[in-house]
């Protein structure tokens, strides 16, 4: 390799990594979104027929749950480790799996904006931690 080359790719590699690291940490300081009491955005999910199938070991259920803290007890909830015929006969293969009314399904965890998105409940109403 010539010297000029050897330059270029040094120069190379340090921009690439300057460019990951400053990635890294725009992607990290973002501003999160916190969300206020989540037990209307639950409750009207339950009252829309929205329903999460798990399982109590799956870790991306344990996930979901979490986003939701306290409210999850709203949230319909059919644990596929007690309930097997029900599982089975909903056709769920894997954790979590969100049914809908309409019959549309998301299988693993999603976003609670997506979940509003999805079933026409109200979330925003909930924020306090990024402009509504």
């Amino acid at each position: 390799m010539t010297n000029h080359s050897q330059k270029l790719l040094t120069l190379t590699s340090v921009a690439g990594i300057i460019g990951l690291l400053m990635f890294v940490m725009w992607f990290f300081s973002r501003p999160k979104t916190v969300y206020g009491n989540l037990d209307k955005f639950a409750t009207c999910l339950t009252e829309k027929e929205v329903t999460m199938y798990g399982a109590y070991w799956c870790p991306h259920c344990a996930d979901q749950k979490e986003l939701f803290g306290s409210a999850f007890k709203n949230v319909n909830y059919v644990e596929c480790t007690e309930e097997i015929k029900t599982c089975l006969e909903k056709k769920v293969d894997g954790y979590p799996t969100w049914i809908f009314k309409n019959g549309e399904r998301l299988v693993g965890k999603y976003p609670l904006e997506t979940l509003a998105e999805k079933s026409g409940c109200d979330i925003k109403a909930t924020l306090y931690g990024k402009n509504k």
